[in-house]
């Protein structure tokens, strides 16, 4: 009866609050191997090489870090949020790929025609598949910046899209200005997200397919062969006119230049003759009877050679009495007459 006022001991002969601290003192290091290999599995990361790591402490940026092995705090007083920095990344428009291997295969369902049916400047509908390519040039701006930076990128990307190419003609986007519409498109694309300060580098667009729709695609091409032809045809007139009218200009020059010299030959002329009537004039005033003979005398030696044999015939005489032998050659007779 004298051991009747304690409590019932276990087995082991110790009271039960002994017991107990004697259990708890056995698996009290069990938590505290946790907690420590929780505080190291949470203190040390690691920042692949086309990474960065924004590392925030109560939710503020304090540090970026580049690839490699680091530590932060741990118990999440420090978290690190990776950010793929040196990785091309890209959206796709009107299409998505599925699998990328030695034959990529492509989805266009009802959603993607959605994001690639465009209305054109001529009023021509059209299916314009685009890619963007760009790379994360601040990871802090990128992730803190936009609520949904790949969303806001994609935003853009189409309203940017679909401006230029409502501002261009249908044929112009579906083949020669293609290049152009992308080259436009990523400087416009890139201004808009520098203004929302997103730290996002735009590297390319490039348009991997632009076809009219696959219900008008019949009527599409014969208004593009008409448009062709029509072309064709513009083209061969301007080859034409090109070969006419610089003939006809050279013609009309020429004939103009023949006219010039043609004047320049009789003005010539007429002075040259009016030059020589009044040396002979002046003559004539000096010694009109000799001038006078002269004149005549040069008159007769330019007429007489052109008049071929002459023959003076006497009255009852049949045989003719050459004269002159004016064939062979003139016989110039001196001034003032024979004796």
């Amino acid at each position: 009866m004298a051991n009747s006022s304690y409590p019932s001991s276990g087995g082991n002969g110790l009271p039960p609050i002994d017991a107990l601290l004697q259990q708890f003192k056995a698996l009290l290091p069990i938590p505290i191997l946790a907690i420590i290999g929780f505080a190291a599995f949470t203190s040390f990361y690691t920042v692949q090489p086309e990474e960065e790591a924004v590392v925030k402490r109560f939710g503020a940026v304090i540090d970026i870090k580049p690839p490699g092995f680091h530590f932060k705090i741990p118990f999440g007083i420090d978290r690190a949020q990776l950010v793929p920095t040196a990785r091309v990344l890209k959206e796709e428009f009107g299409f998505r790929t599925l699998n990328v291997g030695e034959r990529t295969q492509y989805v266009k369902n009802r959603e993607h025609r959605g994001e690639s049916l465009m209305l054109t400047g001529d009023l021509k509908v059209i299916d314009v598949e685009w890619v963007v390519q760009f790379q994360i040039a601040d990871a802090s701006k990128f992730l803190h910046e936009a609520r949904d930076p790949f969303q806001t990128i994609r935003d853009n990307s189409e309203a940017v899209m679909r401006r230029i190419v409502g501002n261009s003609l249908g044929s112009d986007v579906l083949t020669e200005k293609r290049v152009k519409v992308a080259t436009d498109a990523r400087y416009e694309l890139q201004d808009l997200l520098n203004s929302f300060d997103l730290g996002v580098q735009i590297n390319t667009i490039e348009l991997q397919d632009v076809t009219p729709p696959e219900t008008v695609k019949p009527a599409f091409n014969e208004v593009n062969q008409a448009e062709q032809e029509r072309e064709r045809l513009i083209n061969e007139a301007e080859k034409r006119r090109n070969q006419v009218i610089p003939r006809a200009e050279g013609e009309a020059l020429q004939i103009i230049a023949e006219a010039e010299a043609y004047r320049a030959e009789r003005v010539n002329r007429a002075l040259g003759e009016g030059g020589r009537f009044t040396a002979i004039l002046s003559e004539y005033a000096n010694a009109p009877a000799i001038t006078r003979q002269r004149l005549y005398l040069e008159m007769i030696d330019q007429v007489l050679p052109n008049a071929g044999p002459v023959y003076i015939m006497e009255d009852g005489v049949s045989s003719p009495i050459p004269l002159l032998n004016l064939g062979q050659g003139s016989t110039a007779l001196p001034m003032g007459g024979g004796k």
